[in-house]
């Protein structure tokens, strides 16, 4: 019998917490009947969720706990407060016991990121961890880290997330040796910040197997779908993903008044109304929720704390994939954990500086 994919769940995470968390993992379920739940937080407000959805609770646990992290709380007051007693910890520590394949939590995001670091550690040969995350583009879907989970990070930090988001891309699209860029102000090779040509230099020099380098990608190359991974450092990715976010607002928005001003506009509509559906989903953010923590000793997604039970269930369908197909085994190898690979990297800066 196939294994099972257990999945642990911080049901009192994001605005609404179980109201969003129950269905959309019952939606989950739907698509993947593969999957087991394990469900922390309050079962006073759980089980009443979970009664409606008889075919989810027949394949969920509901472990209980009041402790649950605000969308408010600090990284550091969550730690004090929350762990090992919160659901969001309960749920990151599932993973590390083996009880589960993957954590999801639409909680507190720095909170997440450091529960998740301090009870998981990071990966040999890995500095900091990053989120990573599904970007659709014209051409198909990119994955984009970092999306804020780090700030800054020199030449080595940069390498090391083409490698996390190639193994990611290689599982999600199955990919033996994805295209890989780096986010810069210019394509030209003299432009853009010195750890950012450092790590251009690096890639090139290091020519690795499971990845291609390809070169600089401007910010309007992320929406082209110029790599299969686009790398950024944490602080402009997470600029790059708000405003990609808002633009696709502003524009829904755009339509939706200019189709309801004049009759002819709503005619036009209801003869393309496919169409628009279909513009509507692809710019929907929901639609590519889900951001994976790369790097940790474990696989941990965080959901957008606002969204609804569609974009949850999407988020929990990351996190199937990341365990289905076994990321961590990927990520190990790509990083070469025996020091091939790291040692090349070091040897390689060395030789460029």
């Amino acid at each position: 019998m196939p294994k099972k994919v257990r999945i642990a769940l911080d049901a009192m995470g994001g605005d609404v917490g179980p109201s969003v968390v129950i269905p959309g993992a019952a939606i989950s379920l739907t698509r993947h009947p593969d999957t087991e739940f394990l469900l922390f937080g309050d079962r006073g407000v759980i089980d009443p969720q979970l009664a409606k959805h008889p075919a989810l609770k027949a394949v969920a646990s509901v472990i209980h706990t009041d402790v649950a992290v605000s969308m408010h709380d600090k990284p550091s007051q969550a730690l004090r407060r929350g762990r090992k007693t919160s659901s969001m910890w309960l749920a990151i520590d599932a993973v590390k016991k083996g009880d589960a394949d993957v954590a999801v939590s639409a909680g507190n995001t720095g909170a997440l990121m450091a529960m998740a670091r301090f009870c998981l550690r990071t990966l040999p040969g890995v500095d900091s961890p990053a989120i990573a995350a599904v970007w659709p583009t014209v051409r198909g879907d990119s994955v984009v880290l970092d999306l804020g989970a780090t700030i800054g990070g020199d030449a080595h930090h940069l390498v090391t997330l083409a490698m996390l988001g190639s193994a990611m891309a290689s599982v999600l699209f199955d990919l033996p040796r994805p295209t890989v860029g780096l986010l810069n102000i210019g394509v030209e090779e003299i432009k853009g910040r010195e750890e950012v040509r450092e790590a251009a230099e690096l890639l090139r020099a290091m020519n690795l197997p499971q990845l291609e380098y390809t070169g600089f990608v401007e910010g309007d190359g992320i929406g082209r779908g110029a790599a299969d991974v686009i790398v950024a450092e944490g602080f402009s990715g997470n600029i790059a993903l708000k405003a990609a976010e808002g633009t696709a607002r502003q524009i829904s928005e755009f339509l939706r008044e200019a189709l309801s001003r004049r009759w002819l506009s709503k005619l036009g509509y209801l003869l393309a109304k496919p169409a628009f559906k279909a513009l509507r989903d692809k710019l929907d953010p929901s639609k590519s929720n889900g951001g994976v923590l790369l790097g940790l000793n474990g696989v941990v997604v965080k959901s957008h704390g606002g969204t609804d039970a569609d974009g949850f269930a999407y988020a929990v369908e990351v996190g199937y994939e990341m365990a289905k197909y076994d990321l961590l085994n990927k990520i190990n190898q790509m990083l070469k954990l025996d020091g091939g690979t790291l040692v090349q990297a070091s040897a390689a800066q060395e030789a460029v500086s």
